[in-house]
């Protein structure tokens, strides 16, 4: 049973003493100056603002980063989606553009994304990044786009992100000569290609603003990458799946033989995590699977959980 609140409260009476402050003592010095050690995610301290600066802040939100990923027919459709998926959760206005003729383009294994805008209504804005799926023949399709080209080597000439995934840095940055004084990597078909002094075998390179790697599996690691640049390491962390998931080898114990393609139903609605359904759908297809997308809504156009 807790106590009373007049106990808790009433005050005991102290005798006047004496104290000695001493100063903490300080860690010996080995060889080097001792540097504060940084906040943990989450716990970075605040000064306490001040009335304008709080009016400033609650009148003046601050302007999310905008980031361009441009599609093709033939765009690697997991790259594009999860580029997309990923800088969305972290708080960036993502655009798809199309650089064909239709918002609906057919990606690489056969899902269809219907991008925000054309590229062309793409041409005279600002992005904080400018990050390039590859697949093929999507990558070809990307780098043939006059509007696409000036918007990136404009990103690269104004020391701002850019970045490219899978075939994309070898087809469509090398030609437009944004690889120079860079070390680079991109999809292992394509390693080849590059200059052998700036190609490295890594999941993800950071050069300056240019950031590259390897294809569909590495996809999380260089969208994860750019939240990190754009946002800071703490926002990578909050961001990032959990990878160390355990996982049962065997599902079951029976053993399913079948003499033809097995068929799989993947129903779709409004909502539905676009990322979940984008990586299904392109593994499966890869491992020759037919593949049916069925969409429980009116529509066959579906707008997906992150969609802004």
């Amino acid at each position: 049973m807790l106590p009373s609140s007049h106990s808790l409260l009433t005050p005991t009476p102290l005798r006047a003493m004496a104290v000695p402050v001493r100063p903490p003592p300080h860690p010996p010095n080995r060889g080097g100056p001792s540097f504060p050690r940084p906040p943990a995610c989450g716990a970075v301290p605040r000064a306490a603002p001040s009335l304008a600066a709080a009016t400033a802040v609650s009148t003046l939100p601050p302007a999310k980063k905008k980031v361009l990923v441009p599609i093709a027919m033939g765009t690697e459709e997991m790259e594009a989606v999860i580029l997309a998926g990923v800088l969305r959760r972290a708080g960036a206005d993502v655009t798809l553009a199309s650089v064909e003729d239709s918002l609906e383009v057919e990606a690489s294994c056969g899902s269809r994304i219907i991008a925000d805008k054309p590229i062309a209504a793409c041409a005279d804005q600002m992005f904080d990044l400018v990050a390039l799926p590859g697949g093929m023949p999507g990558s070809v399709r990307l780098r043939d786009n006059e509007i696409l080209q000036r918007i990136t080597v404009r990103q690269a000439e104004e020391k701002r992100l850019y970045g490219a995934i899978c075939a994309a840095p070898a087809v469509v940055l090398m030609p437009w000569g944004l690889h120079k004084r860079k070390k680079i990597t991109c999809h292992p078909s394509f390693i080849g290609d590059l200059p052998t002094f700036r190609a490295v075998e890594s999941n993800v390179h950071v050069s300056g603003e240019l950031t590259t790697s390897r294809g569909p599996g590495t996809t999380f690691q260089f969208a994860l990458s750019f939240v990190e640049q754009l946002f800071g390491p703490c926002a990578a962390e909050m961001t990032q799946v959990n990878n160390n998931l355990e996982r049962s080898v065997e599902v079951n114990g029976i053993e399913w033989s079948s003499d033809h393609n097995p068929h799989v139903l993947i129903p779709i609605a409004n909502g539905s995590e676009e990322m979940e359904i984008i990586m299904l759908v392109d593994v499966l297809r890869r491992a020759n699977v037919n593949v049916v997308l069925a969409s429980v809504e009116k529509s066959t156009n579906i707008v997906g959980s992150q969609k802004q």
